[in-house]
């Protein structure tokens, strides 16, 4: 059997611990890669998930995803890795070559989709993937199946009709959903206080009747907690839950964004003294689950993957110009 430890009153094992730790530092290392790429001219662009790590790992290892579905946004490098897709396949997309299993090349980067793990296709209108995933969520609890359906979205897409439409029909239908909104601080460069008038965005749960829950991003055990509460309220018929992780974003918005211009350098260093993978590296050797071997070794293995991932998307083919029109709809009106 293996060995398990009890952490902030959750029955975790070690593999477990492990797997959340993996996923962690493999979306930054992978993140980081594409970052020297765009910097290089090899890649048109990037958005980021370093800094909400945490909060990704967290809410995916409390899903099965076997059963459940998930509705990514264009940050959920971690959630979209744990959810199955590989290395290979994000860099596929993130250059944009023909076998890229989002799209075939023809979506932004980090638009994630695939249908054989379970990964709803996203699109740039923010906010949609909440109606859509309520859809899903529906879609179970008429069929009578098992699973849950989850939607992550920023802070600042809340603010979006979409949103609170997808709430309302979900808490009225009792529908098996989870809404995980990872509040980085910033909606591109517009801050918090500038958006709304209220501290916390789980506290707008409370106008649908449904739970809202704040834990803290950087604590990757904690968002596992509240992922695997409201996923248990679900799957008993009980409804929506609403989680806010508050995390932050330690990159620009994206590579076209010059972050400098609405927030100082002094802000940026004190929020990474919160970095979820050195605060979780320190509970794990903590627990005597970890040590500098270990580490070692695993930053060894996932440069190799990410090393592997990259060779293997920039030799792959672009896709085919004669199939620029395929699966797009043209109207002669």
């Amino acid at each position: 059997m293996a060995q398990r430890e009890t952490v902030s009153g959750l029955p975790l094992d070690r593999s477990k611990l492990k797997t959340m730790y993996y996923y962690m530092v493999l979306s930054r290392k992978l993140d980081e890669r594409m970052w020297i790429l765009n910097r290089q001219g090899r890649a048109p662009f990037v958005i980021s998930c370093q800094g909400q790590e945490g909060a990704q790992a967290g809410v995916v290892m409390a899903l099965d995803r076997d059963i459940d579905w998930i509705a990514p946004y264009y940050r959920d490098l971690a959630v979209v890795l744990g959810f199955g897709m590989t290395p290979r396949e994000i860099m596929l997309g993130f250059l944009g070559k023909a076998d890229d299993p989002s799209s075939g090349g023809r979506q932004m980067p980090a638009h994630y989709g695939h249908r054989a793990h379970r990964i709803f296709t996203g699109s740039s209108p923010v906010a949609t993937q909440v109606t859509q995933a309520a859809g899903l969520a529906w879609a179970f609890k008429l069929r009578g199946e098992p699973g849950v359906a989850a939607a992550f979205l920023g802070e600042g897409s809340t603010n979006q009709g979409e949103f609170h439409e997808a709430i309302n029909f979900a808490a009225v239908h009792r529908v098996p959903l989870i809404v995980v909104v990872e509040n980085n601080g910033y909606a591109i460069s517009v801050p918090q206080a500038h958006q709304m008038a209220i501290h916390n965005v789980a506290d707008r749960a409370a106008g649908y009747g449904i739970p809202g829950v704040v834990v803290q991003g950087s604590d990757p055990l904690a968002v596992y907690e509240a992922a695997r509460a409201a996923r248990e309220r679900a799957l008993r018929g009980e409804g929506p839950t609403l989680i806010e992780a508050k995390t932050y974003r330690f990159t620009a918005h994206s590579s076209d964004d010059d972050d400098r211009s609405y927030r100082t350098r002094e802000e940026l260093l004190r929020e990474k003294a919160d970095d979820p993978i050195t605060v979780f590296r320190n509970v794990l050797t903590h627990l005597n689950v970890w040590d500098e071997g270990q580490e070692a070794q695993l930053q060894k293995d996932i440069r190799e993957i990410v090393d592997d991932a990259t060779d293997f998307a920039v030799a792959a083919a672009l896709p085919d110009p004669s199939t620029v029109a395929d699966h797009v709809y043209f109207s002669s009106h």
